[in-house]
Parts: structure tokens; C-alpha cells; sequence
């Protein structure tokens, strides 16, 4: 098939550009590059072979390995604002198959600052990305959504049909987005998917924003030997979901045949922070429990074991041990102190 990936130069959307990739498909990815690094998509650059002037991805570097390489002709990365109305996003469309739909910006403290850019982002760039793929005539659409819709849920597990509460502008727009690929799936026949992610990790898991993913955070921070900075008692808990089961949710939900439907994807066994720092190893210092967060994040994942057949493969102690393995690329990340943080947070217990 033709995918087209948004956001396929970030963290989830690099990993399913792989995978596509990798199972013989050919994908155009669009990324801005706000969050997304070019670095996320090195293994996929490069197919064994000589260069050739079919070769779709233009790079100035040399082959990573040293070997004898060509530009992965499967490949194509355009940079472009999707929330820009006035760019033809349609050219990028032409024959496309498949459209998943992963570009936003998150992190719960800018979209407090300035929730005007996460509007433009994850609203006016989710309703663009829709009307070119209606133009475009594509046979399937899967849209990332966040299980953060839920805000402080009153049911655990969390269920499709959950109340919706959502406790900043971030995880409002990204709902907001998902009722836009719901509605154009009603008036415009548009076959859609949206999966409510929750709590993914894995490799090349964000390092930036203004106080990022846990992750990140705790493995900056362990590479520079500084204690963890765990939030309240750290007896909260997260459905710490790994990356390449949710790349098999996507995978199986635009192979499928639903259409207009939403799947929770989660593990449906939430971890407690001090289980995380635990599996990592290192010292703990406590900073104050943040408003707007729930205790626990649970994912009720019945309906999707059902209609896709699909599971979690990853123990959470197996995806910590991949991340520790893989902590180099944490180097380069933000290092979070207690000071800091309570500096950057100012925002968030102000409003909330």
C-alpha cells in the first residue's frame, strides 16, 4: 500500500514508519520538525545497493554503517505545517492508500501558555489532514487519540464509553480532533479508526517540552547519576503501554474492515511509578503532586481484544530493560531538576 504517516519523524510515527517499511509498503511521511527529529528515521534512510534516480529520500549525508548504500526508495519525508490552510496538502495525498494521522504537539504546560498554537496544531491540522485525505479518495484513515480525554476518570478500568473530561487544553484539542475524524467518518463516508493511546514508552520516547514523558525525564536523569524526581508518593500508576504494540494496533486497524469506531489501547495493568524507578535503579526525591492528573490510568481493552483480536506482547519489566538498553539516546535530553520543574510547573498549579 501507500501510507502517508503525519508526525512519521516523531517517536510513535517513526516506529510505525518502520514497520510499514519493513513489511514492503511505501510511505510519505509530513513532519514540521517541532518535536520530530530526522535522527528517529536513520534505520529507514538506507536500502544496500547503489544510489539511483529513483531514490525518493534527498540527503547530503553519508551511509551510517559506512557501507555501499542507496536513498531508500520506498521513502519520501516532506517538512510541512499541516495547520497551515493556505499549503496544498493535497499533492502530498496523490494514490495514497492509508493515512495515520500522529502529527500534534503535546505536553500538558504550553498548551496552558499558549493553547492558540495547540488549537492550530491539533484542530486546524487534524480537520486540513482530513479534507485532503476526502480529496484524495483514501481508503483508510487512522487517527492517534489520547486516553487523556478521560481527565480524572470515575471508572476503572477506563472504557470507550467513559465520561469525557478533558483537564487542558492539550488533551481538549486532541479530543476536539478526534469528534473531527469521527464527524468527517459520518457526513463524508470517510472510514476511520481512532485509537486512544495510553501512556506509550520505547525507544526514541520525546525529550523535549517543557517537563516531558516520565521516560525521558528519569533516564536524563539517570545518565547524569540525579535521583528521580517522582511526583507526590509515587504510588500513582500509568497503563504504561510499549511502542511496538501499539504500532500492531494501528497495523491491525487499518487492515480491518471497522469503520467509525474508537479503541482504547492499553496494557489494562497500570504500573506504579515507584515499580518504574525501581526496574531503573537509582535515588528518589519527591516533588508536589501536579493538579489536573489522575491517580491511576487503567485501560479497559476488551473491545479491542475483541474486534481486532489484538493484545499487549511487552511486560512492562521487558520494555524497561529495552529502554535501558537503548539510554544513550537520552543524552542529549533536557536534565530535570526538582528546582527546575517547580519553576516550569508555575503555570499548571496556577490555572488548575
Amino acid at each position: 500500500m501507500r501510507c502517508l504517516v503525519t508526525g512519521g519523524a516523531g517517536f510513535i510515527g517513526s516506529h510505525l514508519v518502520e514497520r510499514l517499511l519493513g513489511d514492503g509498503h511505501t510511505v510519505v511521511v509530513l513532519d514540521n520538525f517541532s518535536t520530530g527529529r530526522l535522527e528517529n528515521l536513520t534505520r529507514v534512510k538506507y536500502t544496500s545497493g547503489v544510489a539511483g534516480k529513483s531514490a525518493s529520500w534527498r540527503t547530503r549525508h553519508d551511509s551510517p554503517d559506512g557501507g555501499v548504500s542507496r536513498i531508500n526508495p520506498n521513502l519520501t519525508i516532506h517538512q510541512v505545517n499541516i495547520s497551515n490552510y493556505r499549503v496544498k496538502l493535497i499533492k502530498f495525498f496523490q494514490k495514497i492508500d492509508w493515512v495515520f494521522h500522529l502529527a500534534a504537539l503535546a505536553d500538558i504546560i504550553p498548551s496552558i501558555e499558549d493553547p492558540i498554537v495547540y488549537h492550530k496544531s491539533n484542530i486546524d491540522g487534524t480537520v486540513n489532514i482530513l479534507e485532503a485525505s476526502r480529496n484524495a479518495h483514501v481508503k483508510r484513515f487512522i487517527y492517534a487519540a489520547s486516553s487523556s480525554c478521560y481527565g480524572i476518570p470515575k471508572t476503572y478500568p477506563t472504557s470507550e464509553t467513559a465520561f469525557i473530561d478533558p483537564q487542558y487544553p492539550y488533551a481538549l484539542t486532541k479530543n476536539i480532533g478526534e469528534q473531527y475524524v469521527l464527524h468527517w467518518g459520518k457526513v463524508y463516508k470517510l472510514p476511520i479508526v481512532s485509537l486512544r493511546l495510553f501512556n506509550v514508552y520505547g525507544p526514541r520516547s520525546r525529550t523535549t517540552g517543557t517537563y516531558g514523558a516520565v521516560f525521558g525525564v528519569f533516564l536524563a536523569q539517570k545518565l547524569a547519576g540525579q535521583p528521580f524526581t517522582v511526583v507526590g508518593d509515587g504510588t500513582q500508576s500509568r497503563d504504561f503501554t510499549f511502542v511496538t504494540d501499539v504500532v500492531d494496533a494501528f497495523l491491525l486497524a487499518v487492515k480491518s474492515t471497522l469503520t467509525d469506531k474508537i479503541l482504547n489501547v492499553g496494557t489494562g495493568t497500570p504500573q506504579s511509578i515507584n515499580s518504574l524507578v525501581k526496574l531503573l535503579g537509582g535515588d528518589v526525591t519527591y516533588i508536589p503532586k501536579r493538579p489536573g492528573e489522575p491517580d491511576k490510568t487503567q485501560a479497559d481493552i476488551s473491545k479491542i481484544k475483541k474486534l481486532l483480536n489484538w493484545k499487549p506482547q511487552i511486560s512492562f519489566a521487558n520494555g524497561v530493560q529495552i529502554m535501558l538498553k537503548n539510554i544513550d539516546y537520552w543524552k542529549s535530553a533536557p536534565l530535570w531538576t526538582s528546582k527546575k520543574i517547580e519553576k516550569a510547573t508555575k503555570e499548571w498549579f496556577k490555572y488548575l
